[in-house]
C-alpha cells in the first residue's frame, strides 16, 4: 500500500464544511460572507485568557497580511494556512509529490493534504513561541487560581489552536458558501482597520503626536510654527512624521493596482453549437492575483521566526534581535522593508539609535533593499507559477474548462489540444510578467510606507482583493440574472 493510499482515508475523515448541493443564491452568499466577516472581527477582539502583558508578538510587522490580532484568538491569523500552502506548493512544484492538479482525485488529495498540514502548522507555529518565551503566561493569574504556571500555558496553547482551527473553517465557509475567499476577506478586514485607524486615531505615539493623519495635522497646525515647516528639516518632518508621504503613497498604490487589475489580454471565444454566440476569455496582467505576495512574505516571516528563536537561546550566528527586529547578521538582510525608516540612512540611524543598536553602514542598507527586491520579484514569479497550477488556472485546466462549456477559439479546431496551445502562448508568459511586476510594485509600496502602518504589501493585497471581490460580486449578480452563464463557470 502506497503512502497516498494510507493517508487518503485519514484526509477523508477530517472535518469539513459541506459543499452546497445546488446553486447558492447571491443574497445568501452575501449573508454568509458578511456573517463570517463579523465573526472574524468578534474573534479578533477576544483576548487570550491567561496571556501576560509582557508577551512579545513575533509577527508584529506581518500583521497586515497575516490577518491576525496580537493577544487574541486570532493570534496566528492566516499564517498556518499560508505556510501549509507554501510547503505543499514547493513539494508539488519540485515533483517530490507527484500530483496532476487537473485531475479531480489528485486535486481532492491536495486539498486534504493542505487541511491536515494547516492543523500541523497551527501547532508548529504556536509551540516555538511558547517554548521560546515569547508567549508568556500571567503568573499573577496562576497564583490567584492556585494552579501551576504550566497549566495557564497549556490553556493559552489550546486557545491558540482553537483560533487556528476556527479561521481554517471560516475560510472554507466563505470559499464554498460565500463570495471570494476567506483568506482575502480577512486580509482586507485587517488592512482596512489599520488604514481607518491611521486616518482618525487620536492616541499619541512615541513622538507625542497623535497617531492618525487628520488629528496629527490638526495638532501640527495648532502647535508647530510655519517657519519651521517650510525649512529643510520641516519638509522632511511633514513628509515622514506628518504622514504626507504615506498618504500620497497610499493613493498612488490604490490607483496603480486598480489600473493594473483592469489590464488584460482578451482571447476571443465562439460557441460551437449556437451561431453568433461569442465571448472573450480575459488573461489579466496580474493573472495569479497578488496572493503569491502573501506566500513570499510568509516565507520571510518563517525565516525571521527561526532566527529569532535561535537568538532567544543565545545562538546569534544568524543575527541578533531587539524585540522582534533584527539588527545585524543574515536576518537583517532577509527582513522585509516596511517603511522609509528601513532604508533612508538618516531615518535608519534614528531607529537604530533609539534601540541602542549599532547603525548599519549605507552599503548594508543598500544590500538589505536589494535582497528584499530579489525576494519579492523572483519569489513573485515562482509562487505565481505555482499558484496557477495548484488552483486550476494553468493552461491545461483552463482549456478543459473552455471546451466543456461548449466554447471554442475561432479559426481553430474544436478540441482541447487546440485551445491548450493558444493558452500556453499567453498564460505562462503573462503569469511571469505579472508576478515580477506585482513584486516590483510591492517593493515600491514598502519603500514609501502607507497610512496606519499597514505596509506596502498589506495595502497592495487589500486593494487587489477588494477589486477582485467587486468583480466576483458583479459576476455573481450576472449569473443570478442569466442562469445559463453558470454553465461556463462549471456551476449547476
Amino acid at each position: 500500500m502506497s503512502l497516498r493510499d494510507s493517508l487518503e482515508p485519514i484526509f477523508n475523515k477530517l472535518p469539513a464544511v459541506a459543499s452546497p448541493e445546488g446553486h447558492v443564491h447571491f443574497k445568501n452568499k452575501l449573508m454568509w460572507t458578511l456573517g463570517i466577516l463579523v465573526l472574524y472581527f468578534a474573534l479578533a477582539n477576544v483576548p487570550l485568557f491567561g496571556l501576560s502583558a509582557d508577551s512579545i508578538d513575533l509577527f508584529e510587522s506581518y500583521r497586515a497580511f497575516f490577518a491576525g490580532a496580537s493577544g487574541s484568538l486570532m493570534l496566528l491569523g492566516i499564517g498556518p494556512i499560508v505556510t501549509a500552502s507554501i510547503v505543499l506548493q514547493l513539494l508539488v512544484g519540485s515533483n517530490v509529490i507527484n500530483l496532476d492538479l487537473s485531475d479531480p482525485s489528485d486535486q481532492a488529495f491536495f486539498q486534504g493534504s493542505q487541511k491536515a498540514l494547516v492543523l500541523v502548522m497551527t501547532v508548529l507555529e504556536a509551540l516555538p513561541q511558547i517554548f521560546g518565551g515569547f508567549i508568556l503566561p500571567d503568573a499573577g493569574l496562576a497564583a490567584t487560581l492556585g494552579v501551576d504556571v504550566g497549566v495557564i500555558t497549556f490553556i493559552i496553547f489550546i486557545q491558540i489552536c482553537i483560533g487556528g482551527v476556527l479561521i481554517l473553517f471560516m475560510d472554507e465557509i466563505v470559499s464554498k458558501w460565500g463570495i471570494g475567499s476567506g483568506v482575502g476577506l480577512f486580509i482586507v478586514a485587517g488592512v482596512s482597520q489599520q488604514i481607518v485607524t491611521g486616518l482618525f486615531n487620536w492616541t499619541s505615539d512615541s513622538s507625542g503626536l497623535p497617531t492618525g493623519f487628520f488629528p496629527k495635522w490638526i495638532y501640527i497646525i495648532q502647535n508647530v510654527e510655519a517657519e519651521f515647516l517650510f525649512s529643510g528639516d520641516g519638509i522632511m518632518f511633514m513628509l515622514i512624521t506628518g504622514g504626507i508621504l504615506a498618504l500620497v503613497s497610499t493613493v498612488i498604490i490604490f490607483l496603480l493596482v486598480v489600473y493594473v487589475e483592469s489590464t488584460r489580454i482578451e482571447i476571443p471565444l465562439a460557441h460551437s453549437a449556437v451561431r453568433g454566440a461569442r465571448g472573450k476569455f480575459p488573461v489579466k496582467l496580474i493573472y495569479a492575483s497578488v496572493l503569491p505576495m502573501i506566500l513570499v512574505r510568509a516565507l520571510q516571516a518563517n525565516i525571521q521566526m527561526m532566527g529569532l528563536l535561535l537568538s532567544s537561546r543565545g545562538i546569534n550566528f544568524l543575527g541578533e534581535f531587539n524585540g522582534s527586529t533584527p539588527i545585524n547578521g543574515v536576518m537583517y538582510y532577509l527582513a522585509p522593508i516596511n517603511s522609509p525608516y528601513d532604508w533612508i540612512p538618516s531615518l535608519v540611524r534614528e531607529s537604530f539609535t533609539s534601540m541602542g543598536a549599532p547603525v548599519p553602514a549605507v552599503w548594508q542598507i543598500g544590500l538589505h533593499v536589494f535582497v528584499d527586491a530579489v525576494f519579492l520579484i523572483v519569489g513573485g514569479i515562482i509562487f505565481a507559477l505555482f499558484w496557477i497550477e495548484t488552483t486550476g488556472m494553468g493552461a491545461k485546466p483552463t482549456a478543459r474548462k473552455i471546451f466543456n462549456s461548449g466554447m471554442q477559439i475561432p479559426g481553430f479546431r474544436r478540441n482541447v489540444g487546440s485551445i491548450e496551445k493558444v493558452m500556453i502562448r499567453y498564460i505562462p508568459k503573462v503569469t511571469i510578467i505579472g508576478g515580477a511586476f506585482i513584486g516590483f510594485l510591492t517593493l515600491v509600496a514598502s519603500l514609501l510606507g502607507t497610512l496606519g502602518g499597514a505596509g506596502g504589501t498589506g495595502l497592495l493585497l487589500a486593494v487587489s482583493i477588494v477589486y477582485r471581490l467587486y468583480e466576483d460580486i458583479a459576476s455573481e449578480q450576472m449569473m443570478e440574472m442569466h442562469p445559463m452563464i453558470r454553465s461556463f463557470f462549471g456551476q449547476d
